[in-house]
C-alpha cells in the first residue's frame, strides 16, 4: 500500500508545496550548524536596523545582530522541537492506541478514561505549568507537546484499529498463528497510516507553534539559545518604526506550520487508498453504452 507514495506525493500540488518547504528549513537548520552569515548572537551597533541589503539580505536588529543568520539558527531549533515532540507524539499515541484496542476490556476501558482525562488538559497550559515549576526549556516544550498530541493521536488512531482489526484478512492471520505484536507491525498500523500521519504532522505543526509562542511569552527557549519565537519577541517592540523586521521571524513560522499540515494532507492522500480509488472514480469517465 505505501509503495510508490512518494511520486504520488509530488502530483499533489499540497503535497509538493509542503514537501519543498519542509526541505528548504531542513536544508537550512543542517547548513547552520556549520556556518551562517554572521554570528547569530554578535552585535554590531554601528549597523543598527540596517535595510535589507548587501551583506545583511534581510537587515539587521536594534543591536545590530543579522536577522537572516538569526532565522537560520532559529530553523534548527524549529527542527529539533517538531521531530522531538513527533518522535515522542508517535511512541505515545501508539502505545495508548494499542494499548485501548488490542488488550482485554479491562484495560481498554482504563485506557479509554485516561485518554479523556488528560486530552482535557491544554498543551500549552501543560508546558507553562511544567515550565513554571522546572524553568522553560527546549526540552519542556518537546515533552508538553508530545506527550499532549501523543494523547490526541492515541484518541483518534484508536477506534481505527479497533475497526481494523475486526478486518476479515486480519481475522484471518490471526487464525494462522500471527501473535497480537505481529499483527499489529504487519497489518494494523500500516493500515491506519494515513490517519496516523494526518495526526503527526499536525502534532509537529503545533510544535513548532507552542515553542515560538513558549519562547515568546519566556517559557520556552533560554535567551542564549536562538528561537523564531525570541526574535519575534525582541522586534515587536519595534513594529511601528520597523514594521518590516517582524515579518521575517513571523513568516518563517506561518510557512512552516503551513507546510507542515499541508504535507500531512498531502501524505495521506498518497497513502490512503480509499481516497485514491474514490479519485480515480471521478476523473474517469463513464461509459456511454
Amino acid at each position: 500500500m505505501m509503495s510508490g507514495w512518494l511520486p504520488r506525493l509530488w502530483r499533489t500540488g499540497t503535497g509538493r508545496f509542503g514537501l519543498i518547504v519542509v526541505a528548504i528549513i531542513a536544508v537550512t537548520a543542517l547548513l547552520a550548524l556549520f556556518w551562517t552569515p554572521f554570528d547569530p548572537q554578535a552585535s554590531d551597533v554601528r549597523n543598527r536596523w540596517a535595510v535589507p541589503s548587501w551583506p545583511h539580505l534581510l537587515g539587521t536588529d536594534d543591536t545590530g545582530r543579522d536577522i537572516l543568520s538569526l532565522l537560520m539558527a532559529g530553523a534548527r531549533t524549529t527542527v529539533f522541537v517538531s521531530l522531538g515532540a513527533g518522535i515522542i507524539a508517535t511512541l505515545v499515541g501508539i502505545a495508548l492506541a494499542a494499548l485501548g484496542a488490542l488488550t482485554a476490556r479491562w484495560l481498554r476501558e482504563t485506557v479509554a478514561v485516561l485518554v479523556d482525562i488528560l486530552i482535557a488538559f491544554p498543551v500549552l497550559l501543560i508546558a507553562m505549568m511544567i515550565s513554571s515549576v522546572w524553568g522553560g526549556s527546549l526540552w519542556v516544550v518537546i515533552w508538553s507537546v508530545g506527550i499532549g498530541f501523543g494523547v490526541n493521536i492515541a484518541r483518534v488512531t484508536r477506534p481505527e484499529l479497533r475497526r481494523v482489526q475486526q478486518s476479515d484478512f486480519v481475522l484471518a492471520a490471526r487464525a494462522s498463528g500471527l501473535t497480537t505484536s505481529q499483527s499489529l507491525v504487519r497489518h494494523l498500523l500500516p493500515n491506519v497510516a494515513p490517519v496516523f500521519i494526518v495526526q503527526l504532522s499536525w502534532s509537529m505543526a503545533v510544535a513548532v507553534l507552542a515553542e515560538a509562542g513558549l519562547s515568546y511569552l519566556g517559557f520556552g527557549a533560554s535567551v542564549t539559545e536562538p528561537s523564531w519565537g525570541l526574535l519575534l519577541a525582541d522586534l515587536q517592540r519595534y513594529i511601528g518604526v520597523h514594521p518590516l523586521s517582524v515579518i521575517w521571524p513571523g513568516l518563517a513560522i506561518t510557512l512552516t506550520v503551513l507546510a507542515l499540515n499541508l504535507l500531512g494532507d498531502g501524505l495521506r492522500e498518497a497513502t490512503d487508498p480509499t481516497l485514491r480509488h474514490r479519485a480515480a472514480e471521478i476523473h474517469t469517465p463513464a461509459v456511454v453504452a
